[in-house]
């Protein structure tokens, strides 16, 4: 099969597209022949060894996939068959023509939604919604601000946030990437390139500022963050695109009652060492379940820049990393 290889970390450039020997079936597994794969930023930390998932060499990027079933291991336990159409989570080996993913992280997809648009929903939906409905709590009415928000973590954060009965402020940079935030259902957009984005939250809130903050950028976007977050706020630093983890000062959570809360959306779909708990496990299949219905609703809009080839797989990340991409770019093996 041909997939990119990784044989050391590093940037880019030290990937190459080759034909290797397919991945074996193993217990518990299923065989997808994957029709689309998700680039994501993530990426770009996974290569360079800086990801917290962090693989042995040789390695295959990729950890949002959608195809077919192709074959399923005698001891999977799975209600899924070959021939499905599915999406599927993993902690690597996605972008390739083949993957082998854990049983319980395979999911049939509706007839409605394409290969493309399905590569959102294992990681990227899946994170936002437990983010936002079971870590935060977000509650109808409540402002929620979210960062970032015309890559495709951003866009699922504002879907999802509308769709809970928030009210979304989005900030983003540059015309389009505002225009795309309204268009998923910001009811308010800052450009941030062009005004203060905490004094344009205070405003909106008439000075008492977000009740939840979707922030996957990190770095002086949290730090500002916590100068609009009202009281009994609670953040959500999902991610780290700015280059630099945020040290978070215990007086500021102190004085405003803040709660700052984690998410590692590899716990709950059991990559690593720390495997969630079997009712952990259940409560993931159900979200894919809330998630499918959201989409089968007009909620979520799966929204796709650019389907490439995998042998452009290096176009595809830099993209990425010079930030161009509304919603997200895919690989198509």
């Amino acid at each position: 099969m041909r997939a990119v290889i990784g044989r050391r970390f590093g940037g880019i450039g030290d990937l190459s597209c080759e034909e290797v020997q397919s991945p074996t079936l193993e217990p518990g597994t299923i065989r997808i022949s994957v029709h689309a794969a998700g680039v994501s930023f993530a990426n770009l930390l996974f290569i360079a060894g800086q990801h917290q998932n962090r693989p042995s060499l040789p390695f295959i990027p990729g950890t949002e996939v959608a195809g077919v079933v192709t074959e399923i291991a005698s001891n999977a336990g799975t209600e899924l068959r070959i021939g499905d159409r599915v999406c599927a989570g993993l902690p690597s080996g996605g972008f390739a023509e083949e993957a082998i993913v854990d049983a319980a992280n395979v999911f049939r997809i509706p007839a409605s939604l394409g290969f493309a648009g399905a590569t959102l929903f294992p990681t990227i939906y899946a994170t936002a919604y437990a983010g936002l409905a079971w870590r935060a709590n977000l509650r109808p009415g409540e402002y929620l601000l979210v960062h970032g928000a015309a890559g495709a973590s951003g866009l699922a954060a504002v879907e999802i946030g509308r769709a809970l009965g928030a009210r979304v402020i989005a900030t983003a940079g540059g015309e389009r990437k505002v225009a795309a935030a309204i268009e998923h259902g910001a009811h308010h957009a800052i450009d941030y390139q062009r005004s203060d984005f905490r004094e344009a939250v205070l405003e909106i809130t008439e000075g008492r500022g977000a009740d939840v903050v979707f922030d996957p950028v990190g770095g002086d976007v949290f730090d500002n963050s916590l100068r609009c977050i009202a009281p009994l706020g609670r953040i959500l630093p999902i991610g780290f695109a700015s280059g630099r983890i945020p040290q978070i000062p215990a007086n500021i959570v102190l004085v405003k009652n803040l709660t700052v809360i984690g998410l590692y959306w590899g716990f709950y779909m059991a990559w690593g060492k720390t495997r969630a708990d079997a009712a952990l496990r259940g409560r993931v299949k159900t979200l894919f379940e809330e998630l499918f219905a959201l989409h089968g609703e007009g909620k979520l809009r799966a929204p796709v820049d650019a389907t490439l080839p995998l042998e452009q797989f290096a176009d595809a990340l830099r993209r990425v990393e010079r930030r161009e991409v509304v919603g997200k770019i895919v690989l198509a093996p």
